[in-house]
């Protein structure tokens, strides 16, 4: 079963008031560009909050391969980017890390172990310091030799934070590492020789031989990192961020204490990033020189190392300031400040080493009412100078909550005009296609979108309405290409729990339509679907949480994009239709004891074959890269309080 984000079902209950931890901790967190202070979600019954892969992503038969989304979900944010996002969702980010606050210690040991050795860890500690200052870590490690050969998995991140305020509340600083260390095998699909699949002595999957990387390489050791033909991606960030506010002080006095505030009305922000990003793609020993010949137009001596990488360095110095027209509204703001990032690129292509510069202005407006009836967004950027000179995004949304019968309404608006990934641009080292100097121009996308979510009905109902123009692509395993002509697309989703009688039985339902007009290099599934029925209660017991049941993904067939392992890229094809044998299928069983969880999980039951007497009727959701047949997961995931 696909893993991922899930919505619908109302707010979920929270964590410290369901596992009994509400007199001894007190734990809330904010994100970095938000002042909101938010508490964890401990609902159960969604798994793929559990796992770094959306439900609406399929991956190339291994959990920790590279990922792309059944959606239509183009790239829109301005200036310069590297290109390289098939492994975007296993990657810590700066806009999802955490800063904490807390009365006490507190812990998370994160533990998954699946079928054929596959593994995560992940581990969460967070602390006070003082009472003004909060540190934290974190680390995750993914692990999976995979069930076909040369698709070994072996991903390391780690995060690591402090948040500091000082006493007076004037001057508060952030401090971020984030760091990924992404290894991946890439086999280039099985062989289409003969039919593998269903043929007599490849009931083992790992006997089916593959296009890329040797036969029988890989190892079921957790502690092995052996991938001899893969893509390996490392990225780091470092982020130092200081405020100072100029305001009005109060204070709060009670019978032993004098508790000290502050309402800020100017604040003073300077943000430094240092960013490293390092894509290569490795073939220690090339077996098969066939298919660089074929499919690259490279020819390579077998038994050669071949190696390619793109490495860059980023530093972004920011100056911002913010004015709070309400003086005891935190949450109502205009932002607005400049940034100068300096890129530095070393390139395996020698064509050149690239220095490249940009000064761009940004500015924003929030303001989320005290009533928290109305939520309202505006921000935008541009880029005055520079290699992404007249670059810009614009986006503004509107969110207001109409009444507990209708529930909250959001409208917005979306606007990028970006120049092509770095990945387009001749001096990329995986820029293969020397026959095609072309230039290429900015992209425009437009995005309109509305979200209607009523909690009380557990209905969520959304629509995004795209329109695009020059959209950049690749057309092939290494030719880029640029749609000159306007296409749209809208898509529809709608999300809703049913309760089938009184004592905990539900039908959770996700549907999504979506439909492209004009002539675009984009195909998607009409209809994408996710269902679970399934119970949700206690079964009699005080501190017992528990969901069991059936979840299935369906999507309809389309001619889905095919893979590149040498650029890491999914490229549109419009030939071969991928379409699935039988919807996907799991039993679940997932439960809480207080500050105790656990999952248990059997996928890919759609796969068992009566005839063969095994799991062998494998879908194929991207070109010649099945899905695995069952497999069985067991997750521990427990808090502690220090």
């Amino acid at each position: 079963m696909g893993a991922g984000m899930s919505g619908g079902g109302g707010k979920a209950d929270s964590v410290i008031h369901r596992t009994g931890l509400e007199d001894s901790l007190t734990i809330h967190f904010r994100f970095l560009d938000s002042t909101r202070m938010r508490g964890f979600d401990s609902t159960i019954y969604d798994f793929t909050r559990k796992v770094p892969l959306p439900w609406t992503g399929v991956h190339l038969g291994n959990f920790g391969n590279a990922s792309r989304s059944l959606l239509f979900t183009p790239l829109m944010q301005s200036g310069w980017d590297h290109g390289f996002h098939a492994y975007d969702n296993y990657n810590f980010t700066v806009a999802e890390t955490r800063f904490y606050n807390t009365t006490r210690p507190y812990t998370e040991l994160n533990y998954l172990l699946g079928s054929r050795a596959e593994q995560m860890i992940n581990l969460v500690h967070t602390q006070n310091i003082s009472p003004t200052w909060n540190i934290g870590v974190q680390y995750r490690l993914i692990t999976s030799p995979g069930l076909f050969q040369n698709l070994n998995v072996n991903h390391n991140n780690y995060r690591v934070t402090s948040w500091y305020q000082s006493k007076n509340k004037r001057y508060q600083n952030f401090f971020l590492l984030v760091g990924n260390k992404l290894q991946s095998g890439e086999n280039g699909g099985i062989k289409r020789d003969q039919d593998y699949l269903n043929g007599t002595g490849y009931e083992e999957r790992s006997n089916i031989p593959t296009k890329l990387g040797r036969e029988s390489v890989n190892s079921r050791n957790f502690f092995s990192t052996s991938i001899p033909t893969g893509t390996f991606f490392t990225n780091a960030t470092y982020l130092f961020r200081q405020q100072y506010d100029l305001g009005q002080k109060d204070s709060i006095v009670t019978d032993s204490t004098v508790i000290p505030l502050f309402y800020p009305r100017l604040r003073l922000e300077h943000t430094i990033s240092y960013s490293t990003y390092k894509y290569r793609f490795k073939d220690q020993g090339v077996n098969d020189t066939t298919y660089y010949s074929g499919n690259y137009g490279i020819h390579i001596s077998p038994g050669d190392t071949f190696f390619i990488q793109d490495y860059w360095k980023e530093l972004v110095n920011d100056f911002s300031i913010y004015q709070f027209p309400d003086a005891k509204n935190s949450q109502q703001f205009v932002k607005v400040g400049a940034s100068l990032q300096m890129l530095t690129g070393n390139l395996d292509s020698g064509r050149n080493t690239p220095k490249e510069q940009n000064l761009f202005l940004h500015g924003e407006y929030r303001n989320r009412t005290r009533n928290k009836k109305w939520d309202i967004l505006a921000s935008g950027r541009f880029y005055v100078n520079g290699y992404n000179a007249g670059d810009y995004d614009a986006m503004g949304s509107l969110e207001r909550f109409l009444g507990k019968s209708i529930g909250y309404l959001r409208v917005g608006a979306q606007n990028t005009s970006r120049t092509p990934s770095y990945l387009f641009n001749q001096s990329s080292s995986f820029y293969l296609d020397s026959a095609d100097k072309r230039t290429f121009n900015k992209e425009n996308i437009t995005h309109l979108f509305a979200t209607l979510d009523q909690p009380q009905h557990r209905l969520r109902f959304s629509g995004s309405y795209y329109l695009v123009t020059n959209l950049s692509y690749f057309s092939s395993f290494f030719q880029p290409a640029q749609s000159s002509s306007l296409f749209n697309l809208l898509r529809i989703t709608g999300e809703k729990q049913f309760l089938l009688g009184k004592r905990g039985w539900n039908w959770r339902t996700w549907v999504i339509l979506q439909q492209r007009a004009g002539d675009g290099p984009v195909n998607v599934p009409l209809v994408t679907m996710r269902n679970m029925i399934g119970y949700d209660g206690h079964l009699g017991f005080k501190n017992l949480n528990i969901a069991f049941g059936l979840e299935s993904r369906y999507f309809t067939p389309y001619k889905a994009p095919n893979y590149s392992p040498l650029t890491g890229q999914y490229f549109y094809q419009d030939t071969a239709t991928v379409k699935l044998r039988f919807p996907e299928a799991s039993i679940y069983m997932h439960f809480r004891i207080k500050s105790f969880n656990a999952y248990v999980r059997a996928e890919n039951l759609h796969t068992f074959d009566a005839a063969a007497g095994g799991f062998t009727k494998n879908n194929i959701p991207t070109i010649d890269y099945p899905y695995p047949g069952l497999q069985i997961r067991v997750g521990i995931f427990w808090s502690f309080v220090n």
